[in-house]
């Protein structure tokens, strides 16, 4: 299964945040929307970073309170891998597992077009193996 197919079910709503943002509002947006990352972007189509409550973590630490009210562009992570609509979910599963990552950008023409969370790719997962447990039942049935 593509990235695009689980895009196309969850739909491709991102939720991103200005790089001179506060923290303060990126914490807003995480509470509001329920989600644990939000994409860093100057004008809503090109990536320009990641921002996850662990980095908001990581920024307490370092700095105190003081970081609530700086950018996110200081606590975010620049260098975003990112995937395609065209990309394997089992592709995308071995890379999210090997480098840690919760979640990915979908990116297609250098254009944001929807995010991946580990979440979703569990999900597909246990979708394919009800599918083969159902399969092997009707076999076994048969």
């Amino acid at each position: 299964m593509r990235i695009a197919d689980v895009l196309t079910r969850k739909g491709d709503t991102v939720v991103t945040i200005s790089p001179d943002s506060a923290v303060r509002a990126l914490l807003a947006l995480l509470a509001e929307h329920g989600i644990g990352a939000v994409v860093v972007s100057a004008d809503g189509h090109r990536v320009a970073g990641i921002v996850s409550e662990r980095d908001v973590v990581r920024g307490l630490h370092a700095s105190g309170d003081a970081v609530l009210d700086g950018p996110v562009s200081a606590i975010m992570t620049a260098d975003v891998h990112t995937c395609s609509p065209g990309d394997t979910v089992e592709d995308l599963m071995e890379t999210m597992t090997a480098r840690r990552f919760r979640h990915v950008p979908v990116v297609e023409d250098g254009v944001l077009v929807g995010i991946m969370s580990i979440g979703d790719v569990v999900k597909r997962r246990l979708e394919l193996l009800q599918v083969e447990r159902d399969q092997l039942s009707a076999y076994i049935s048969g």
